[in-house]
């Protein structure tokens, strides 16, 4: 038996968390799914049209073993298979009712378990926690050569930097006014009195320590299922790396994951880079209308996406 302290620790929380959010029952969450059922039909519920290829890779799974737990969703309705029209050889994967049902209900539950789990805990406790599980995730991730970047959440010292970049690229790249920048200040001083870790996050990146980009999840005050995108950044000097698009999708995946059905963000017509990009992720423009802020005279954008 090894004597390492390093593995020790680790074996000893390994067995504390999968304790701790239930992975050894024989059913998760006391659905009729296993373990690997359940993370199969999250990744089908969460894409468009997946092939059985993509979610192996994603997964890491045995083609073959995975072709069993597919044959078990299709047994029990809760799969559909459509051939490609362009590969007859491949077959994209799509819920059927039943199935986003089943995916509708264990998501809750999952839901309500973090929930119930991080009750008792401060906000500063919380933010810890989610800090410490973000550490986890990039030290952990296979990658075989350096990433361009690292997304964090937010600590100490990064509003103020949101607000004084968000100031300076605005003003230099737009000629908007100060105006804008205090309107960033008071965007995120209600985004920290309010911080909600459940349902909200601030994404922060990084590279060779220096912050480079940053967004915002925050909760629609008017609508629970409904969140919203802002203060989309990304530095003059962090573009061309995807981060844009990157930054992007951790709303979305994160908007999936605790269970918001719709994000909206609001924009102006100037901002073309930031509109390709959403609309390359999904979004729609819903209204437009003329205002003078900033010492411009703009068009807002109302975007929406269906999740």
């Amino acid at each position: 038996m090894t004597t390492d302290p390093n593995v020790i620790a680790i074996r000893n929380f390994n067995r504390f968390y999968t304790r701790a959010i239930g992975t050894l029952e024989e059913h998760l969450l006391q659905s009729s799914l296993s373990l690997p059922e359940a993370r199969v039909l999250y990744e089908i519920a969460t894409r468009t049209q997946p092939t059985a290829s993509e979610i192996a890779a994603t997964l890491n799974l045995d083609l073959g073993y995975l072709s069993r737990l597919l044959r078990t969703f299709i047994n029990r309705k809760l799969l559909t298979r459509k051939t490609s029209p362009t590969d007859a050889r491949q077959s994209f994967l799509s819920l059927t009712k039943s199935g986003q049902k089943e995916f509708a209900v264990l998501n809750q539950r999952s839901n309500q378990q973090i929930d119930q789990m991080i009750a008792p805990f401060t906000g500063q406790q919380r933010t810890q926690l989610i800090q410490a599980m973000s550490t986890i995730e990039t030290i952990l991730s296979p990658s075989t050569t350096k990433p361009p970047f690292i997304l964090r959440p937010h600590r100490p010292g990064d509003m103020g930097w949101v607000v004084q970049s968000h100031g300076l690229l605005y003003a230099r790249e737009y000629g908007w006014d100060e105006r804008f920048e205090a309107l960033v200040a008071r965007i995120t001083a209600d985004f920290i009195d309010n911080f909600d870790p459940a349902r909200e996050r601030c994404w922060i990146a990084e590279r060779n320590g220096e912050s480079i980009g940053s967004v915002f999840l925050v909760k629609d005050k008017k609508a629970r299922t409904t969140a919203r995108l802002r203060l989309l950044l990304v530095d003059p000097s962090a573009r061309g790396l995807g981060l844009g698009r990157t930054l992007i999708r951790e709303c979305t995946q994160f908007a999936h994951n605790v269970g918001y059905r719709k994000i909206t963000l609001w924009t102006n017509s100037v901002l073309d880079a930031a509109r390709h990009l959403y609309q390359a992720e999904g979004y729609h423009l819903i209204s437009e209308e003329t205002h003078h802020s900033f010492g411009k005279k703009l068009t807002g954008q109302t975007w929406e996406l269906q999740l």
